[in-house]
């Protein structure tokens, strides 16, 4: 049924096409220009000659019901991945936080937002050829203002994700890759809690846990397979308190090796600048993503 209501609005539409917006230029009521006093449906003389006007002067342009088939289509791809992308980024945020990334990006998350904005940024300029006449309505109308505006927010939305990729993903990887070969060696290192939990023996990443400060390594530990032990307790964790509740001692933990110390995060210096840049760009893509869902409210309402 709602497939088929959507076929019909597209082919027999009755749409409307004058907005608050020129109602308050023109100051005339809706029943002025629509046949119904509350607006939209048929056209009055002087509605058909406004709308006209409009595309006279490049603020209207009508269009064909197989244009208006593929702008529903186009427009469906493009609030669909965007759901799917701006859902990954406040999922992220909110149960992983960017400290889980900034241990390494994981590739399918790179993947995915790529793939996002390379389908949003072509359905973006397809329906703008629909939605936006001429460059007097982009600069002139308040829809092409909030287009503009959001159009230049999904710009810095493209570069962070650029320098996520291209600058701070290959310094990660290059830390992590180095860290990993301090591990094999038996070399020690130091790590903060934070760091620590990077080391969680999943996508192929050695698993590390801590007790009375030290860090053993329970990659090879067939009862930490995939860093998970009894289903119970993750690699990555500080489980000196855990084990009182184990039902064995912490001699278990003799025949494993010790790869370094358990520091405070006081001790560690400052944090290199690249995640320094990576945190800021972060939440500053949180904040985008909110002015951009606020700016698509204004469209709406």
């Amino acid at each position: 049924m709602c497939v088929l209501s959507v076929i019909f609005l597209t082919f027999f539409p009755f749409l409307v096409l004058g907005t608050v917006e020129y109602a308050e230029k023109t100051n005339k009521e809706c029943s002025q220009c629509h046949l119904d006093p509350s607006g939209g449906g048929g056209l009055t003389v002087d509605g058909e000659a406004y709308a006209k006007d409009l595309e006279t002067k490049g603020l209207y342009k009508p269009l064909t019901a197989t244009e208006r088939l593929i702008r529903i289509i186009i427009g469906y791809l493009h609030m669909m991945t965007a759901f799917i992308w701006f859902g990954a980024i406040l999922y992220i945020h909110i149960f992983l936080k960017p400290a889980y990334v900034s241990k390494g990006v994981p590739k399918g998350e790179l993947k995915l937002g790529w793939v996002s904005m390379i389908i949003m940024l072509v359905t973006g300029i397809i329906l703008m050829q629909y939605k936006v006449s001429s460059l007097t309505a982009l600069f002139h109308t308040r829809f092409g203002i909030l287009l503009l505006i959001k159009l230049s927010l999904f710009l810095f939305m493209i570069f962070a994700v650029f320098f996520v990729t291209f600058v701070i993903a290959p310094k990660l990887e290059k830390k992590k890759t180095q860290i990993a070969k301090w591990a094999v060696k038996g070399d020690k290192k130091d790590f903060t809690i934070a760091e620590l939990a990077q080391w969680d023996g999943t996508e192929g990443r050695p698993a590390y846990i801590a007790f009375n400060g030290k860090i053993y390594d329970v990659t090879a530990s067939k009862l930490w397979k995939d860093g998970n032990h009894v289903k119970k307790h993750l690699a990555g964790f500080e489980l000196t308190n855990a084990m009182k509740q184990a039902p064995h001692g912490a001699d278990r933990l003799d025949s494993l090796p010790v790869i370094g110390t358990l520091i405070s995060s006081k001790e560690r210096q400052k944090k290199p600048f690249h995640m320094k840049v990576f945190y800021f760009l972060a939440y500053s893509v949180l904040v985008v993503l909110f002015l951009i869902i606020f700016i698509i409210s204004l469209w709406k309402w």
